[in-house]
C-alpha cells in the first residue's frame, strides 16, 4: 500500500518552487539552510536551480550554487538550467552558471546548441 504524501510537505515543496520561480532568494535560502533539499525537483523534474535560471533570477541561482545545488541537473525533457537560461535570453544567469562550471554539452539540446540556435554564442566561453 502506498502512503499519501504529507499535505504539509507538499505545500512546502510548492512554496519552495514558487520562491525559485519568483526569485525570492532570501526565503528560499533560509529554507535550504534549514534543511530543505537544495536539489528538490518538481513533477516535471525541474530543480529549484532550473526554475530560478529559467525565470532569470541570477541572485537566486548564485545562492543555490553556494549551497551546493547541481548546476547541470536535467529535467525530464533533458534540458539543463544553462540551456534554459540561454533559450530565455537570461544573460546574467548564463554568466553565473558558466562561472560555476556548468557543462555546455549536457542535455538536449545542449547549451552550446541552444546558443547557436538563438545566436547567443557570445555568452559562451
Amino acid at each position: 500500500m502506498t502512503e499519501s504524501p504529507d499535505p504539509g510537505a507538499v505545500e512546502l515543496a510548492h512554496r519552495l518552487f514558487d520562491f525559485a520561480r519568483d526569485g525570492d532568494t532570501a526565503q528560499l535560502a533560509a529554507y535550504v539552510d534549514a534543511g530543505a533539499p537544495v536539489n528538490l525537483t518538481d513533477a516535471a523534474g525541474n530543480t529549484l536551480m532550473m526554475l530560478a535560471a529559467y525565470n532569470g533570477h541570477a541572485e537566486t541561482v548564485a545562492a543555490l550554487i553556494s549551497r551546493g545545488a547541481d548546476v547541470d541537473g536535467l529535467n525530464d525533457r533533458g534540458q539543463s538550467p544553462l540551456a534554459g537560461a540561454l533559450f530565455k535570453g537570461e544573460d546574467d544567469v548564463c554568466k553565473v552558471l558558466i562561472e560555476a562550471g556548468a557543462d555546455l554539452d549536457k542535455g538536449g539540446p545542449t547549451a552550446r546548441e541552444t546558443a547557436a540556435m538563438f545566436g547567443r554564442t557570445d555568452l559562451l566561453p
